[in-house]
């Protein structure tokens, strides 16, 4: 895995909370998360269905519909700019130029009227102001470096004439058109069948490696976090609740709760007559407990855990969890 100087941070987002107003009562969908983001670096973002991880990926690019949702407080520090204090039409500009977002379904972000070379040609048209006459061969570079085959004909084509994993690689290609610093991939993978999605991660790390992007992968998969992530956070309920390198949380995982992912991956070396799930269900976030999200499904709740939030505490280098039994 890489190293990185403090000096490298790209990102530096601190203290992020973002709510939404429902008939039920505030949502806290992200609630005070804080990481940073380097160079080059690859940071993966895990946690169950409804943990937070996509709605804090739209805040970073204030995506945020509102109403009913709104960032409440925080900063988002990019490239030493607070994006929290920019006008809307500046925001326009870094979307895509300095920031981008790879989604999960491509389907939902391909616009279906419209020819894939068309959509590629927006982004690098809007941030680039390339020239007409040299845009469809800037298209047709991007779509190749994605290994789209034949990119001079299928830069015609429209999404439905694609298959999913060419979908996923135009999404991809509009990502990185404008070489951007940042690069947000939302579970790119869901849709992919196993042998894609290898080819997808290797093309992502490729690209990573050509152009020194630095890459948020939100993801629930720890398989592809070990592949992809040089550090990983695990978040809960809004929260994170274990920060630090890749190879820390998984040999020395310190939050009962990453505890529990863990032991809820499949060990094909293992012969078990039932694979380990987590019990319970999260909490909901319009009614959360004032003491730890997790207490109610953790197997070494303390009564404190009821009572009050943990602070994060160091349990290593660059390794922290939030969690009463460390402190």
């Amino acid at each position: 895995m890489a190293h990185f100087e403090t000096a490298d941070i790209v990102l530096d987002v601190q203290n992020l909370r973002t709510h939404f107003e429902t008939r039920w009562g505030t949502v806290k969908a992200v609630d005070g998360v804080s990481f940073t983001l380097r160079r080059g670096e690859t940071l993966g973002i895990v946690g169950e269905s409804g943990c937070g991880k996509s709605v804090t990926m739209l805040s970073l690019m204030r995506l945020i519909r509102t109403p009913p949702g709104r960032i409440v407080s925080g900063k988002i520090i990019l490239d030493g700019e607070d994006l929290l204090t920019l006008p809307e039409p500046s925001m326009t500009k870094i979307r895509g130029g300095q920031m981008a977002l790879i989604i999960q379904d491509p389907m939902t972000s391909l616009n279906p009227v419209f020819s894939i070379g068309s959509q590629v040609a927006e982004a690098i048209r809007l941030h680039q102001r390339t020239p007409k006459a040299s845009l469809l061969q800037k298209v047709l570079e991007v779509l190749r470096k994605v290994h789209i085959p034949a990119a001079e004909v299928r830069v015609r084509d429209y999404p439905h004439q694609m298959s999913g994993g060419m979908r996923q690689r135009v999404v991809g290609a509009m990502g990185i058109s404008c070489q951007p610093m940042v690069l947000i991939a939302d579970e790119p993978t869901t849709s992919l069948d196993v042998t894609i999605q290898a080819q997808y991660l290797k093309l992502l790390k490729d690209l990573q490696r050509e152009s020194g992007v630095s890459l948020i992968f939100i993801t629930h998969d720890f398989g592809i976090v070990a592949k992809m992530c040089d550090r990983v956070a695990v978040m809960y309920a809004g929260k994170i609740v274990e920060e630090g390198d890749v190879r820390a949380i998984f040999n020395h995982p310190s939050h009962p709760y990453t505890e529990a992912l863990l032991a809820s991956v499949p060990k094909m070396e293992e012969d078990v007559e039932r694979l380990y799930a987590i019990e319970g269900q999260p909490p909901a976030l319009h009614n959360l407990p004032p003491g730890c999200a997790f207490a109610d499904r953790c197997p070494a709740v303390m009564e404190r855990c009821h009572a009050e939030y943990p602070h994060a505490v160091p349990v290593g280098d660059g390794h922290t969890a939030a969690c009463w039994r460390l402190v």
